[in-house]
């Protein structure tokens, strides 16, 4: 979700990355080298727009300021392949792609400043990656590890008289890396780092009068550290993710003050293991400390199935 610009200054820039999506054992696929089919849902709910110091955003409307929610339903429909043949270093080449697709939805509806693009396809995310094998310990495995070059394309739909899109207008390099430690048999940690990079937006929000804006640069971070609760079955645990936008926003070249994004995310998650090849992931996640982007709530439903 991209928001073009907002009242008083450029910002809500960023494009839509990996809040919350991933979580537990997130070091590796889950049932080793083949085809994976994964299916994403996440409501994102009751989320208060807030500013460069975290305090609500204000939209003019026929009756005057308002607070502005957004609500959003996102979907990604992720294939990856796993190979078995090292190519670097011992790690093991593979594919990545995800479709997103999003609904948006903002309240006040009437406000003289943000509209929604209702069309929902979101931007295309390939990234070839290495994965390694696990590092073995005496009772199992003890740390496994990945690291892709994930890029998002400019392919999702978007309206430069639409302040809210689901599409970006500009290319991303958002590569990462996860891994998962095995601190005992039944403990696990997780985490995955991102870097992200935009390109220059050529076709800015309208309203600005720009000939082009670029997001600044940002790291973000989705980590988690689950339990095993019933044996091979069910993992309990706690989730969370945080973005740091490092450089401000530039709007023609110049440099926007106060622009930068931030969020944190936390709250309990579980994973079950219907079998080695099927899995559900469930998060839900609380925000705080938002600065120039949305605050709300997440739930996040993750199905993984491996072809065998």
């Amino acid at each position: 979700m991209a928001l073009g610009a907002m009242p008083s200054a450029h910002a809500y820039g960023l494009p839509s990355v990996n809040l919350g999506f991933t979580s537990f054992l997130d070091g590796a696929p889950p049932a080793g080298p083949g085809w994976y089919a994964q299916q994403y849902v996440q409501f994102y709910r009751n989320a208060r727009l807030r500013d460069e110091d975290g305090n609500s955003l204000l939209l003019p409307t026929p009756r005057g300021l308002e607070k502005a929610e957004i609500d959003a339903t996102i979907g990604l429909t992720q294939i990856l392949y796993q190979s078995d043949q090292p190519v670097l270093a011992g790690g093991k080449w593979g594919i990545n792609a995800i479709l997103p697709y999003a609904t948006l939805d903002i309240d006040p509806g009437d406000n003289f400043v943000l509209a929604t693009n209702n069309s929902n396809m979101g931007d295309l995310l390939i990234g070839p990656y290495l994965q390694w094998d696990p590092v073995m310990g005496p009772q199992g495995p003890r740390f496994v590890q990945r690291v892709e070059l994930q890029m998002i394309f400019p392919t999702g739909t978007y309206d430069a008289d639409r302040a809210l899109n689901v599409g970006s207008n500009f290319f991303s390099f958002n590569p990462y890396w996860a891994a998962t430690a095995f601190l005992n048999p039944k403990w696990t940690a997780s985490w995955r780092l991102h870097y992200l990079w935009n390109d220059k937006n050529s076709d800015p929000f309208t309203p600005l009068g720009a000939r082009n804006s670029q997001a600044g640069q940002a790291f973000h971070a989705n980590f988690a550290s689950a339990y095993e609760v019933l044996p091979n079955q069910l993992r309990l645990g706690v989730n969370g993710y945080y973005l740091k936008q490092i450089t401000d926003d530039k709007v023609n070249g110049n440099r926007v003050s106060d622009s930068k994004e931030q969020v944190l995310g936390l709250g309990p998650g579980l994973v079950y293991h219907f079998s080695r090849h099927t899995h559900l992931f469930a998060n839900a996640y609380w925000e705080s400390q938002a600065e120039n982007r949305p605050e709300g709530t997440r739930l996040n439903l993750r199905l993984v199935y491996h072809f065998h």
